[in-house]
């Protein structure tokens, strides 16, 4: 009966072997490269558009500031000129 154990436990350990062999094969170390690699492209492609979406809300937040300016210098304007209107169509 040991023999036939031994026998079995080097059967097991051979196929073990071989179906861990073949995992790395069809995973392949490169396949675990091109992961990681896809992983750091991804960080990298993430980071980009983040810098990308903060630039253009503060390019958003200055363009509706220079608007909310000019429209207090024209609201001022115009204040401006209702006053010479008046002033000049009183008899």
């Amino acid at each position: 009966m040991k023999g036939a154990d031994k026998s079995f436990e080097q059967i097991k350990k051979g196929q073990m072997g071989r179906e861990s062999e073949l995992y790395s094969q069809l995973l392949g170390k490169s396949e675990f490269g091109d992961l990681e690699t896809f992983e750091a492209d991804s960080a990298v492609r993430r980071n980009e558009l983040l810098f990308k979406i903060q630039t253009d809300m503060e390019d958003v937040r200055n363009a509706l500031k220079q608007a909310e300016q000019l429209t207090e210098r024209l609201r001022r304007r115009l204040s401006e000129l209702e006053g010479m209107y008046r002033i000049l169509t009183k008899k």
